[in-house]
């Protein structure tokens, strides 16, 4: 087995002394600290920096932990900044596509509409904002159970309800589904959801790569699909694409 990796260790020491005393030292102090040399010191600063870990005062240039320490426990992203960075996009799928556009995030366990940008025909349509979805049943969910262990894990553990005839409702169907989505880097569903309607969906990751949220289209099963009812991939692509424009806009995809 491959031992201890030495940057890690470093960086997880930094955490530990900037959480002691003051909280905010500078690059010399931490370097004396630790025992390192101070450009190491200062390159795994800025690399803490850079995900939100340490916040650096710009007068006195000395360093404290930053906001995102105190978020590791919700594991995600906020979902209101996910909605403040993803609408621009979201409305440019929507001109592209032709249809809605949804974003969806893990909101207390569940999977819930956090943006929904409406198809531009100015046809009738109600706006989802606030929507819980079932995580089986729509291609935002299975994007976001295909990356989140413990969520897929909680929803195996409970029913299926079917809620249309090409609801998937086994259990074993539904992980050979995620390991798909990984496979692939998208989900969709055909009808399972509501009758007559098609949904294609990709992960919006945030530093690191962690998935955030997920990004759809949805529309008339004969707009997204062939008459064979495979996706369009020329949709499957605009979703993407989207999809790793806003986690550009995260730091989350070079």
């Amino acid at each position: 087995m491959p031992g201890p990796i030495q940057s890690i260790e470093r960086a997880a020491a930094m955490l530990r002394l900037l959480a002691r005393g003051s909280g905010r030292m500078g690059v010399g102090e931490i370097a004396a600290a630790l025992g390192l040399a101070k450009p190491t010191a200062h390159g795994i600063l800025r690399t803490l920096q850079g995900v939100g870990f340490v916040d650096q005062d710009p007068v006195s240039g000395k360093y404290q932990l930053g906001a995102a320490i105190q978020e590791l426990g919700a594991g995600h992203l906020d979902a209101n900044e996910l909605r403040s960075r993803a609408i621009n996009r979201a409305d440019a799928l929507a001109a592209r596509s032709g249809e809605s556009v949804r974003i969806a995030a893990p909101v207390d366990g569940e999977i819930q509409v956090v943006h929904h940008v409406f198809r531009p025909d100015n046809s009738e349509q109600e706006l989802a904002v606030g929507e819980i979805l079932p995580a089986h049943a729509t291609a935002l969910g299975k994007v976001l159970l295909a990356y989140d262990a413990e969520l897929a894990a909680t929803v195996r553990a409970g029913d299926l309800p079917a809620l249309t005839h090409r609801t998937i409702i086994a259990k074993p169907a539904l992980g050979r589904a995620l390991t798909e989505v990984r496979r692939a880097g998208w989900a969709g569903d055909i009808g399972e959801y509501r009758s007559g309607e098609a949904s294609i969906a990709a992960p919006i990751r945030a530093r690191g790569g962690l998935v955030a949220g997920a990004i759809a289209i949805t529309g008339p099963i004969d707009h997204l699909c062939d008459g064979q009812l495979r996706f369009r991939p020329a949709l499957v692509e605009q979703v993407r694409n989207a999809a790793q424009a806003v986690s550009r806009d995260l730091g989350g995809a070079q």
